[in-house]
């Protein structure tokens, strides 16, 4: 209705002075347009509000189905899909079989000989009777000093640094999903922005050519107007391809390869009040049950036992064998016919070597894991510290934009759009102004985009594992 009334009022208005001028000549319709500008002022201002409201954006094709996807549901669907967890996974599950390798213990060897071969005459009879030298051997190591005990603990200490990497690696990808994902929404609200932006100057050019057409505004406010016309459809562009980029980035970081150019973030923007939310968080317990830090705890208990499993390797390990021989001597069968059997044991003799290279290697990794284990409860106590002063900033830059300047920016747009319809200022005022509330609108946009990633860097701060047991 508003639409048909605007027009029907519009077309109303050029037949009034059509007919005004053939009755009374041109002077008189000059003076019948300048006691009518109040009203082409209000028609220019109702135009821009109609196509700000009514007119559809000109952003996506007819053809097109939105993915309407909340950020809840983008990190749900990276889980699953994203490369670098599935790798991670992976590495979860090779450390697994170290475990099955570090427990086993050592198989026995058999060995098989036959000597005394003669190329000629070997005796009468089968081969079982031949004048030939048989032995069966079986040799089984048995390791000595808690070796396989204190290698499958240092196995089980990888794998589970193993899994609370794999927990790091999730923590880290669902916080550059969250990233990913604000810069979709800041790019899809950009984009809306430029495209009421440009439909509003378009409005404002359509009507300033009107008045141009009827003597009342100069020539050079026309083009003036023309160049912001041109220069809202050029960032319109722009938006559109940073929207796509945007989409394509979250795309990869989702592992999805189809319907991605019509990814939509439909995430509302969160809430800036955090006060409560950071007060009742414990920094010592956040820190101590990071995965990051819980990886490192878990490869210095390796390093631990990988120490020790060194100073073991000075343990003897003692190989014993079994030996069955078959010789057939000529005579009584009663006599054994040549058949014997032995035993052997072997262990090494620490005359040259005593493992010291392994001690010291052993010693220098647990000390080195010792450092990591620092360096990554420091790290940690420096997100968390860094992510609660970001977040408390972000928060009042966001109050600040929402409360103070954007308020002030539509208040001066609205004034200088009043005192244009009232004939005090000129279109030219009335455009600065704008640009001022649409620059002030771009700030708070990116104030509100800090502030959720901002969010997004103190819960992945914080974010705890639960403990492995194996």
């Amino acid at each position: 209705m508003f639409f048909l009334t605007l027009v029907r009022r519009t077309s109303g208005i050029t037949q009034a002075h059509e007919s005004f001028r053939r009755h009374h000549g041109k002077s008189e319709t000059r003076l019948s347009l300048l006691s009518n500008l109040s009203v082409f002022k209000e028609l220019l201002s109702l135009t821009a509000v109609l196509i700000a409201l009514h007119v559809a954006p000109y952003s996506r094709a007819a053809g097109d189905t939105p993915w309407a996807l909340s950020l809840e549901s983008a990190q749900a669907i990276a889980r699953q899909q994203n490369y670098d967890l599935k790798i991670s996974l992976i590495n979860v599950s090779r450390s697994q079989a170290n475990v099955d390798i570090a427990q086993a213990p050592p198989n026995p060897v058999v060995s098989l000989s036959t000597s005394g071969v003669r190329m000629g005459n070997n005796g009468s009879g089968s081969i079982w009777n031949k004048r030939v030298d048989s032995v069966v051997h079986v040799d089984q190591l048995i390791e000595r000093g808690g070796k396989r005990e204190l290698r499958t603990e240092n196995a089980r200490q990888q794998l589970r640094a193993a899994r609370y990497d794999s927990n790091e690696v999730e923590r880290q990808v669902s916080l550059l999903v969250a990233y990913a994902y604000i810069d979709l929404k800041t790019a899809q609200d950009k984009y809306a922005g430029a495209v009421d932006t440009a439909q509003l100057l378009d409005a404002i050019f359509q009507a300033v050519r009107l008045r141009q057409s009827a003597g009342d505004v100069a020539g050079a406010d026309v083009e003036r107007v023309k160049v912001d016309l041109l220069r809202a459809r050029n960032e319109v562009d722009a938006a559109s391809a940073e929207v796509l980029r945007s989409r394509r980035a979250l795309g990869l970081l989702l592992g999805a390869s189809e319907a991605v150019d019509t990814l939509q973030a439909s995430d509302p923007w969160p809430s800036i009040e955090v006060a409560d939310m950071i007060q009742s968080t414990s920094v010592t317990d956040a820190i101590n049950q990071r995965a990051d830090v819980r990886a490192s705890a878990a490869r210095l208990q390796a390093s631990d036992s990988a120490f020790q499993y060194a100073n073991s390797l000075r343990v003897r390990d003692v190989s014993i064998g079994m030996q069955y021989e078959h010789y057939p001597q000529p005579g009584d069968a009663s006599a054994g016919n040549g058949s014997s059997v032995g035993f052997s044991i072997q262990f090494p003799l620490f005359v040259r070597y005593y493992y010291k290279g392994e001690i010291l290697a052993a010693d220098a990794a647990r000390g080195a894991a010792e450092e990591d284990l620092k360096r990554s409860r420091t790290v940690a106590e420096y997100d968390i510290v860094n992510a609660q002063s970001a977040l408390v900033n972000a928060a009042e830059r966001v109050r600040r934009n929402r409360d103070e300047l954007l308020k002030a920016a539509e208040k001066a747009a609205r004034s200088a759009e009043f005192a244009y319809q009232n004939g005090a200022i000129g279109v030219m005022d009335v455009l600065d102004a704008r640009r001022t509330l649409k620059a002030t609108r771009l700030d708070a946009l990116a104030a509100q985009a800090e502030f959720s990633k901002a969010m997004a860097a103190w819960s992945a701060a914080i974010a705890i594992t639960s403990e492995e047991t194996e």
